[in-house]
């Protein structure tokens, strides 16, 4: 463990737990806030996803969006990385590719802030067992 040695280093690791708690806490509620999903497998971030991961998680929160922003692993779509799959409150999930910090903008005010689909969705492929019956 760290050596505390200032009083700086003291908030810092009090800012370091609080965010873990924070979000803790909004995983209990996940059902009621926007939920981001970022792509980490190895192609995701040599593609870009970490720079997208940590713009969607400093912009949603500077705008006063209340999301949990989580990364996940491979989502089959290496072809289009960075992706991420994004659920409003109430709705299915969307996945969008080819996400770099720009596009990342443009579905914060558009899709997640506006409800306005925006380019680049990735369509379904896959039905679940659930919808055949």
């Amino acid at each position: 463990m760290e050596k505390i040695r200032s009083l700086a280093d003291l908030k810092k690791i009090r800012d370091e737990n609080n965010k873990g708690v924070e979000l803790r806490k909004k995983g209990e509620d996940a059902d009621k806030l926007v939920q981001v999903k970022v792509a980490m497998a190895t192609c995701g971030i040599a593609s870009g996803a970490k720079e997208t991961m940590e713009f969607l998680a400093d912009s949603l929160e500077k705008r006063g969006v209340e999301a949990v922003v989580t990364q996940t692993g491979c989502m089959g779509y290496c072809y289009a990385e960075p992706t991420i799959e994004v659920t409003l409150p109430g709705r299915d999930p969307i996945v969008f590719g080819n996400v770099n910090v720009k596009k990342a903008d443009e579905i914060i005010e558009k899709y997640i802030k506006g409800g306005e689909l925006v380019d680049g969705i990735i369509p379904v492929n896959y039905e679940t067992i659930d919808s055949k019956e």
